[in-house]
């Protein structure tokens, strides 16, 4: 599981590293092979271990081909998958059409999000970060079944 919040800085070729915490469960897992792609929602990036994004890619691309948001889905998150490699120093190069999508500059935010990180502009991170915060009534929200009974 990958969990937390992470400053990141971007160098000049667009290379972030990851933190060290998550390096060696990287290795373990993916032999350090990422697929990052691109979250139409939000406009942030997701990172995907390989192993964990070909089985999101399977599900997606059995969807009904004549299905709108289907293949929306596909051309956005498969069409812009990209797979990458952690090198030893435990960074990964961003490629510029990513970059761009998510108007990365040198400030970045590295989120686990258990099966998966979430890489997120700073500024934008903190800005959403804050009016969710704000508009947060718990008890006001519209929760699934499943979470009614969770105690946290």
């Amino acid at each position: 599981m990958f969990r937390g919040v992470n400053r990141l800085n971007l160098d000049a070729k667009g290379r972030f590293a990851i933190p060290t915490r998550y390096r060696e469960r990287l290795r373990e897992c993916c032999a350090s092979q990422l697929v990052i792609t691109v979250d139409p929602n939000d406009h942030c990036l997701l990172i995907y271990p390989v192993p964990e994004w070909q089985e999101i890619e399977r599900k997606l691309m059995k969807l009904p081909s004549f299905n709108k948001a289907a293949r929306r889905l596909q051309r956005l998150l498969v069409g812009h998958a990209i797979e990458v490699d952690m090198d030893g120093q435990g960074r990964v190069l961003l490629p510029p059409p990513l970059r761009e999508f998510a108007r990365m500059n040198k400030h970045a935010v590295l989120i686990g999000q258990g099966n998966k990180f979430e890489l997120w502009e700073e500024v934008r991170w903190n800005e959403l970060r804050e009016s969710w915060l704000e508009e947060s009534d718990l008890e006001q929200l519209d929760l699934p079944a499943d979470l009614e009974t969770l105690s946290i």
